[in-house]
């Protein structure tokens, strides 16, 4: 059963409640203030953990080294280790990575409406400020 909006139609208890369980898990996964940025970091082409570091401001090492571990783990990418000297370890996105694309495209879509609501309330709250210094 697919996700709907309407706000009339009504879902069994178990219906609700597998729904509630299928958006906790992906959030689980994909959730966060890191995870989709590190992803869109590997598709721009960021492979090492340091050009990753430098691509997505403000992440620590560790946290970044603990986001990766849980994005392989979900199976979103590869961690593989060259013992060249000096070692080198690269990061890439798995097949499977893709099926995000999506659920990236719908936030973007949707956070850009938001941010332009956003601005459309702040411009009318100003409105009568406006007016009233003008008078």
């Amino acid at each position: 059963m697919e996700y709907s909006s309407r706000h009339s139609e009504h879902h069994s208890g178990a219906e609700c409640n597998s729904k509630l369980g299928a958006i906790g898990d992906a959030l689980y996964v994909i959730g966060g203030k890191w995870r989709l940025r590190i992803i869109i970091a590997l598709k721009e082409g960021g492979t090492r953990f340091n050009e990753l570091q430098r691509m997505i401001p403000g992440i620590s090492p560790r946290v970044l080294s603990n986001e990766l571990k849980e994005l392989e783990i979900n199976g979103f990418l590869t961690r593989n280790v060259f013992t060249d000297i000096p070692v080198i370890v690269e990061y890439r996105l798995t097949p499977y990575s893709s099926t995000l694309d999506p659920v990236m495209g719908a936030l973007v879509e949707w956070g850009e409406m938001h941010r332009a609501k956003i601005r459309q309330d702040d411009r009318e709250k100003m409105q009568p400020i406006v007016q009233e210094a003008i008078m």
